[in-house]
């Protein structure tokens, strides 16, 4: 028989760096989860991807125990790094910080094409042109679909 779900807690953590400091311990404290096990388990997971920030979705149950799924890190953070950026502009509409190519925004949106709800590359692609056009980040050259 399935277990009674009690909530879902989202978070953002970095990968191999969970702590039961602010924001880990208090979320997971308010829903009576085992702070220390998640933490061991969430480590251990992200060894390999170490400093990068990843969200991730628990799911409390009635009894307590928990399971959780770690997606991919977000696209505004995958964009900073391939325009080696530290941040996004504050007028983005104005002021642009940075650039990509057509290229690097296809291989993120190939990366967060599971946590995304597009159904084809491309509406994946124009995603996250519209998250870099938001972060200040200029997109080069012409899109593939126009050629």
């Amino acid at each position: 028989m399935a277990k009674e779900v009690d909530g879902f807690i989202k978070l953002q953590v970095k990968g191999g760096a969970a702590n039961p400091a602010p924001p880990v311990g208090p979320a997971l404290g308010a829903k009576g989860v085992n702070i220390m096990e998640f933490c061991k388990r969430f480590n251990a997971q992200t060894q390999e991807q170490a400093g990068k920030v990843l969200p991730v979705v628990i799911t409390v149950f009635k009894d307590k125990s928990f399971s959780f799924v770690i997606k991919t890190p977000p696209a505004a953070v995958q964009l900073l790094d391939a325009a080696k950026l530290k941040k996004g502009s504050p007028e983005s509409n104005r002021q642009k910080v940075g650039s990509v190519t057509w290229d690097q925004v296809k291989a993120i949106a190939e990366d967060k094409m599971e946590d995304l709800n597009a159904f084809s590359i491309e509406s994946a692609m124009k995603m996250i042109a519209g998250t870099a056009r938001s972060a200040g980040i200029n997109v080069k050259g012409t899109p593939p679909w126009d050629n």
